[in-house]
């Protein structure tokens, strides 16, 4: 063999000998990849802001794919109605993780919603292993269509049990710091079911390929979120899986499997929508 090759081989023998004592000494990272082999749907969730939690998702990811899966990415950072512009990217050659991005956010606020930081990855191995990339959100427009003429305005089903209409109203009061009531929270858990019913049927339409959701911990609830949507037989071979910070551990028990990251520093963001709410006379 050249010297040369020689010296190649032995850094590719080297560079794997040292990932493996990495890979190994975090078990999050091992239990993820091994549930990602589990089930053709897989739901993916996150804290939208956490970066540990990202990089992990991205390294099972990684690894799933160069164990020769090949499923499409259902990616809740993408409005619907980009899924045109998406597929072009993405089939253009010399398509970098950018294009896709301003494709599929194509607007100044769909560019600032989200931290582009932590999606990029993902995008990077779309783009290496050809994988669709399928977007799963329904854009602010269509939340107030849904919010203001309920489901049947977007063609979906309006018929919201109401154990999940209590409970996804209870988790937006909640996520609103007490600043509104269950009663002005009522209409809008049409858009939050919107959009899981959305997510749900990409989810269905890519099944026999393996699919992956990249959405927020909130859409992957087994009790709440999209698996409610599932028919039986597809919520029946779908893993739901919640990444969890320090402290919230409780949330687990909503997912099929749990993995709990550090939090994210972070201000507290109900002070700072207290300090913008306006002052009682």
């Amino acid at each position: 063999m050249h010297r040369r090759a020689v010296g190649a081989a032995l850094t590719l023998v080297a560079a794997l000998a040292g990932a493996a004592p990495a890979r190994a000494a975090d078990p999050n990272l091992e239990r993820l990849v091994r549930t990602l082999r589990l089930q053709p749907i897989t739901l993916l969730g996150e804290t939208h802001d956490n970066a540990a939690q990202h990089a992990l998702r991205a390294a099972a990811l990684r690894e799933h794919l160069a164990a020769g899966a090949r499923p499409a990415l259902v990616m809740e950072q993408f409005d619907r109605e980009h899924q045109a512009a998406l597929d072009r990217a993405l089939a253009r050659p010399g398509a970098t993780p950018d294009d896709v991005i301003r494709a599929g956010a194509p607007d100044a606020a769909a560019l600032r919603g989200w931290d582009w930081r932590h999606y990029r990855p993902y995008i990077e191995l779309a783009i290496a292993y050809r994988l669709p990339v399928v977007a799963a959100n329904v854009s602010r427009t269509d939340a107030r269509r849904a919010v203001q003429g309920g489901l049947a305005a977007l063609g979906m089903n309006a018929d919201i049990p109401a154990d999940l209409q209590r409970a996804q109203a209870q988790a937006i009061v909640a996520s609103h710091c007490g600043a509104i009531d269950a009663a002005q929270a009522a209409p809008m858990v049409a858009a939050q079911v919107a959009r899981d019913q959305f997510m749900a049927r990409a989810l269905q339409a890519d099944a026999e390929r393996g699919v992956v959701l990249l959405a927020g911990n909130g859409h992957v609830r087994r009790d709440i979120g999209v698996p409610r949507w599932l028919s039986p037989s597809d919520r029946a071979r779908s893993t739901s899986v919640g990444l969890v910070e320090a402290g919230d551990d409780d949330l687990g028990a909503a997912f099929d499997v749990a993995l709990t990251t550090p939090a994210q520093p972070r201000p507290d963001p109900c002070a700072e929508m207290r300090s913008q709410m306006p002052k009682r006379p």
